[in-house]
C-alpha cells in the first residue's frame, strides 16, 4: 500500500502534451499583426517590416500551443490568401481601428470575404480591432457596427476585442478566448 501510495505521489511522468491548433493570422498591411506576434513570442520588436509572403510562429500558451501563419496584407499578397487557408482551425483577423475610412472599407470587405470563404466558414474568428492607443481609434462597437458583423457571423463562432501593443495582457486573454474556443469544438467525424 506505501509503494502505491509513494508512486501516485511522486512518479506521476510528464504533463500531458498541451493541444495544437493550427491558425491563419491575416489582416491588411500595417494593422499590427506581425508587431502583435512577434510581441507574444517574446521576440525584438525592434526593426520590424510588414511580412511578404507569410511566416510561422508556434506561441505557446498555458493550456494551448498556437501554430500561427501570418500572411502579408498587401494588397498583391491578398489575392493569395485562400491558397493558405486549407488545415486551418482557426482565423485571427487584425485590422487597424485607427486607420482610413479607405483601409477600413477594405479591411471589411477582406474581413467579409474571409468570413464567407468555404474553408474558413465553419471555423472560429477572433478579430482584433488593434492600435487602440491611437487617438483616431474607433471603438469595438462602432467596429461592430461598421463591420456589420451581427447580420453577417449570425450562428458563427468570432469574439472581437480590442487590443494594442500597449496592453498585452489584453493580447493573450483574446487569444486565450480563441483557445477556449477551439477547446470546445467537437471533433470532426472520420469519413472512411
Amino acid at each position: 500500500m506505501d509503494y502505491m501510495c509513494f508512486r501516485a505521489l511522486c512518479c506521476k511522468g510528464p504533463p500531458p502534451p498541451r493541444p495544437e491548433y493550427d491558425i491563419i493570422c491575416i489582416g491588411l498591411t500595417g494593422s499590427g499583426k506581425t508587431s502583435l506576434l512577434t510581441q507574444l513570442c517574446n521576440e525584438s520588436h525592434e526593426n520590424i517590416v510588414p511580412t511578404t509572403g507569410f511566416s510561422i510562429k508556434a506561441i505557446p500558451f498555458q493550456s494551448a500551443i498556437m501554430n500561427v501563419k501570418e500572411l502579408g496584407g498587401a494588397t498583391n499578397i491578398r489575392k493569395y490568401w485562400s491558397r493558405y487557408y486549407q488545415g486551418s482551425q482557426g482565423v485571427i483577423f487584425v485590422l487597424d481601428s485607427a486607420s482610413s475610412e479607405d483601409d477600413l472599407e477594405t479591411a471589411r470587405n477582406e474581413l467579409h470575404s474571409a468570413l464567407q470563404h468555404p474553408q474558413l466558414c465553419t471555423l472560429p474568428f477572433l478579430i482584433l480591432a488593434n492600435h487602440q492607443d491611437k487617438p483616431a481609434a474607433r471603438s469595438v462597437q462602432e467596429i461592430k457596427k461598421y463591420f456589420e458583423l451581427e447580420p453577417l457571423a449570425r450562428g458563427k463562432r468570432w469574439i472581437l476585442q480590442p487590443t494594442s501593443l500597449d496592453n498585452m495582457e489584453a493580447v493573450k486573454d483574446s487569444f486565450s478566448m480563441l483557445i477556449n474556443v477551439l477547446d470546445e469544438r467537437e471533433p470532426e467525424p472520420i469519413q472512411m
